[in-house]
């Protein structure tokens, strides 16, 4: 599975947008968002035995795109890898309602709060093209915090490669592009400057035809 040469130069410059590029350094918590992309819960892994965190919590029920994938639920999958990877059981907590980006933030902080937990820093682990848009919701849901965003450091090629699905990648990278705009209006997400060379990428992407993970115009 290869990006058509056609593409690549516009999804790359998405690809590249959504990269927040925050230096890591060692927070509370860690938060692993719940997906299709198992590779969240490997990332989570890799950080809790690098001493990143001493906790992380996997978040996600289930969304159309992972309810095959992960049929008992995104966060309750991501926790069996992590055990497969070594995280022992008492370091992670699961939460399994949430449905959205939003959820994520609000139910995670909610567990964490009931737990007794002080939370003052977190690292959001994402979809490599989450990032940008996990980051501003987490600075309008929990201004409070400090937040550093993390994915498994894959070059472009590797990770369309590890998912199998280059329409997949494409259509996900599109439509979170455009969410960063959306959310920011509806009040979801703080605003994110979008630079003129990724909208233009963003248009022409839309334009030949990866449109399926768009939200409706009068949304």
């Amino acid at each position: 599975m290869t990006l058509p040469d056609d593409l690549r130069h516009d999804v790359q410059a998405l690809w590249d947008y959504h990269d927040m590029r925050h230096e890591l350094r060692p927070a509370d918590v860690g938060i692993g968002l719940g997906s299709h992309d198992l590779g969240v819960a490997t990332c989570a892994a890799e950080l809790f035995h690098a001493g990143t965190f001493p906790l992380v919590v996997f978040t996600g029920a289930n969304a159309p795109t992972t309810v095959e994938r992960f049929p008992r639920g995104e966060a309750v999958h991501y926790r069996e890898h992590a055990l497969d990877l070594g995280v022992p059981d008492d370091a992670i907590l699961v939460e399994t309602e949430a449905r959205n980006t939003g959820d994520n933030i609000t139910l995670t902080r909610a567990l964490l709060e009931s737990r007794g937990i002080e939370v003052g820093s977190v690292v959001l682990i994402s979809r490599p093209y989450q990032q940008r848009r996990a980051y501003a919701t987490c600075r309008k849901l929990w201004p409070g915090v400090d937040v550093i965003c993390a994915s498994r450091p894959l070059p472009l090629d590797d990770y369309v490669a590890s998912i199998g699905d280059v329409n997949r990648v494409i259509t996900m990278l599109v439509g979170d592009t455009q969410r960063i705009t959306v959310y920011a209006e509806r009040g979801f997400a703080v605003a994110q400057d979008i630079p003129d060379s990724v909208a233009e990428a963003y248009d022409r992407l839309v334009q030949a035809g990866f449109r399926e993970r768009l939200l409706p115009q009068d949304w």
